[in-house]
């Protein structure tokens, strides 16, 4: 393997849940040295679940390649070894509650002062100032304030995104804001300050709503599995399961109806002659559809829609994505050492000729503390 990109830099992080993990677990992907600091009871996730032969799922996902660090941050010592590690790292990464960071005196005007070309991070829930400063922020609720859920789920009932969205895009937002100082820094000599606000990241991902409904003069209703404003675009049920598809223009529509549905007169049917129309009768559209697919297989229906170059897709549960025959095809799954034996985990999904990834094991609570401690000084 060649060097890695970030290899030489030291990230301390002072992190739990989701977010921040997700962010460093990609800096140790690339490289980097990641020290994770753990209270004795260790990071919140590692009790979400124990799904993973006794471990966390979350925990296993978020959590490879770092050391476990256990200290004490109520105590001198532990705040020693602490300010210790700070001042010879080049990024430190936080997600605690609002101002537990600046009471533990590592708030970045502390911290770059013990250290100035440090880059600190902080991850917060609405971010510094404003009357949601301290108000708790988890990852639904952020989807309900960002107004997420109002375009997601079915007409009646609003629904949350089934991965942790809103702590994925803020950890998104934090790893390559730290990248972008690390770049800076290079020029420059300084360190940095940066800060991502969930609230802000996913608000974000949710501006193509926004716009339409700020200037369009009504929001985008929800419409489930169906897309709000594009017919044919969704779920059609077939003999043994459910098959996703998307057209996209009238060239695309004619065809389908030509080369799947074999019905060369519902492209020229008057309610369904442009996509508004369509939309408008979804329901007279979706008669006509289910009427020839819910006759025919999973393969036959996607094998029709290739051969017509129509978008499509399988609806995959867990199981399906594990065998999945590209990723299998392209080789994208590695095992990873863990505490409890080797974990088949998927590669990072950005490939290059020049580098691959160091995915290193997920740490056991405390595994690294004496090395630590001893490499700070510390017995």
């Amino acid at each position: 393997m060649s060097r890695l990109p970030l290899e030489g830099i030291t990230v301390i992080s002072l992190e739990q849940a989701v977010a921040a993990p997700f962010a460093t677990r990609q800096l140790a992907d690339l490289g980097a040295r990641v020290i994770k600091i753990e209270r004795d009871a260790g990071d919140f996730a590692r009790g979400y679940d124990t799904k993973v032969d006794g471990m966390s799922s979350y925990f296993v996902w978020l959590n490879r390649g770092k050391e476990s660090v256990v200290l004490d941050l109520k105590s001198e010592d532990g705040l020693a070894v602490l300010k210790e590690v700070v001042s010879r790292a080049d990024v430190l990464v936080q997600n605690l509650a609002p101002g537990a960071v600046e009471r533990l005196g590592f708030g970045p005007d502390d911290a770059l002062a013990l250290n100035p070309k440090l880059i600190h991070v902080s991850i917060s829930g609405y971010g510094r100032g404003g009357s949601h400063e301290q108000k708790k922020a988890y990852d639904l609720l952020i989807q309900c304030e960002s107004g997420l859920l109002s375009v997601t789920g079915s007409p009646g009932c609003p629904a949350k995104v089934g991965v942790s969205i809103a702590d994925i895009c803020a950890g998104m937002y934090a790893y390559s804001g730290i990248l972008t100082s690390l770049l800076s820094r290079a020029t420059t000599g300084r360190g940095d300050v940066v800060e991502v606000s969930m609230l802000e990241a996913l608000a974000e991902w949710v501006s193509q709503p926004y716009f339409f409904a700020e200037y369009g003069g009504a929001p985008p209703a929800r419409a489930g599995a169906q897309h709000a404003s594009i017919a044919p675009y969704g779920p059609f049920q077939v003999q043994d399961g459910t098959v996703f598809l998307g057209i996209q223009n009238e060239r695309e529509w004619a065809t389908f109806c030509v080369k799947v549905l074999g019905s060369p007169g519902l492209a020229r049917d008057r309610r369904f002659s442009s996509n508004s129309l369509r939309v408008t009768n979804r329901a007279e559209l979706h008669g006509a559809i289910d009427a020839v697919l819910s006759c025919m297989t999973t393969d036959a229906v996607t094998a029709a829609l290739d051969t017509a170059g129509i978008a499509n897709a399988e609806l995959r549960d867990m199981h399906g994505l594990s065998q999945h025959p590209q990723l299998s095809a392209r080789n994208r799954w590695r095992d990873v050492e863990s505490p409890v034996g080797p974990l088949r985990s998927l590669i990072p999904p950005v490939t290059s000729r020049e580098l691959d990834y160091r995915m290193a094991a997920v740490p056991a609570l405390g595994e690294h503390t004496a090395k630590v401690r001893a490499e700070m000084g510390f017995g």
